[in-house]
């Protein structure tokens, strides 16, 4: 008897009960939903929530892969400074591979396991489908935190980001937080010394305290924020080669993971260029501010403030959760106006949150949160602008 016959089985068999839930949703992971839909008028297509969450996973799998190496890369370059010369002969290596194996891989395990059993749990009590939206948050977690973030401290978060940032409002659909985003602020908060600094970034750093050719793995935020010269050319900071959170380097993957998502039609590109407009503008406006001379050297702030615009674009955050945070269906904005107003909000504020908060020089994960909560309320003004015009359109014409 085939796997497939077996779980319709078991399906049958516990049809009904409490455990239903736990198998329904271990065949809808394996195979095709059983269920289609009965009656009523209804829009016929080929993608379901399942092969949505599948398509985002293939734009972060690149990501993922070029994480790893990274890890590894960003480990063995700090021992030895001279690997930096060649980046490409000393990159795609298996000892840098290996590295993120044991790394990073343990997150992506630790990530899926605690979060699925808390939705298998909900979905047991509750009564409910296990739901697919867990699938891309299990893989967004793991490559927005530090290579070296330990794994019960994984756990909690994640026990934390599900519980409260979705399953308290209902479940997936119902949530106004990005899950993922809520997890990344629980550690931020909970346990800021893992989150920030110059030693979490590059595998076994603290260790590596006083090694000899030994670089800082200080992200370049944090090198701007300090106003400290910056070894990295554009080049790196658009490919990829520098420390920071395990799928947030790459701007390059990020962009084609972008076009895949665009031409896919599960991203929104509205909302991804005008949040790369937002940062723009923002950069903008604080270099002419350097450039007026309003603020001096000495400024704790002139670091950020003088980082060339588009440079912003490429490092942090910012590009990563343009394209795979902010684009969140749930809980960002709907209507197409209102998509350029969010977007250009989180672009601009995340901006401004890394300048003026140089002891952690990142604002985008607080800034989609914040544009989270507002989604809604640009949504109604859009409508009821639109609404206003419509009556004005009409009161001429009876007029």
């Amino acid at each position: 008897m085939s796997l497939k016959q077996n779980l319709h089985n078991l399906k049958e068999k516990y049809k009904g009960t409490k455990m239903a839930p736990a198998f329904n949703a271990i065949h809808t992971f394996l195979y095709l939903p059983n269920e289609v839909t009965h009656g009523g008028t209804h829009i016929k297509a080929a993608d379901d929530l399942k092969r949505t969450m599948n398509i985002v996973i293939m734009a972060l799998i690149p990501c993922l892969l070029f994480g790893m190496f990274n890890a590894g890369y960003q480990h063995y370059a700090a021992i030895d400074g001279s690997l930096r010369t060649d980046v490409l002969a000393n990159f795609f290596t298996w000892d840098n591979l290996w590295i993120g194996i044991i790394k990073v891989l343990p997150l992506v395990i630790v990530s899926y396991a605690v979060g699925l059993i808390v939705e298998f749990i909900f979905a047991v009590i509750k009564g409910h489908e296990v739901e697919e939206g867990y699938l891309v948050t299990g893989m967004l977690v793991p490559l927005i935190v530090p290579v070296d973030t330990p794994l019960w401290m994984l756990s909690v978060a994640v026990v934390f980001g599900v519980v409260i940032g979705k399953e308290v409002f209902g479940g997936t659909g119902m949530n106004i937080l990005n899950p993922a985003l809520t997890i990344r602020a629980f550690l931020f908060f909970a346990y800021p010394t893992w989150m920030s600094g110059d030693k979490v970034w590059v595998h076994d750093a603290v260790n590596r305290v006083g090694t000899p050719d030994a670089i800082s793995g200080e992200t370049i935020l944090g090198s701007y924020a300090q106003n400290q010269e910056v070894i990295y050319s554009n080049w790196d900071k658009f490919m990829g080669f520098i420390p920071g959170s395990v799928g947030e380097t790459s701007t390059l993957l990020i962009l084609l993971g972008a076009a895949f998502l665009i031409f896919t039609k599960v991203g929104s590109w509205r909302i991804i260029v005008s949040t790369f407009i937002g940062a723009a503008v923002m950069g903008l406006i604080f270099n002419q501010i350097v450039a007026a001379d309003v603020i001096t050297e000495s400024s704790k702030f002139y670091g950020l403030m003088n980082t060339v615009w588009y440079e912003h674009l490429m490092i942090g955050g910012l590009a990563f959760g343009a394209v795979y945070m902010a684009t969140d269906p749930v809980t960002a904005s709907q209507t197409n106006k209102g998509k350029w107003i969010y977007g250009f909000l989180i672009g601009f504020i995340s901006i401004m949150i890394r300048v003026f908060n140089p002891a952690y020089p990142e604002g985008v994960f607080l800034a989609i949160l914040l544009m989270n909560v507002f989604a809604p309320t640009i949504d109604h003004y859009v409508v009821q602008g639109n609404v206003k015009k419509r009556l004005k359109r009409t009161k001429v014409k009876t007029a």
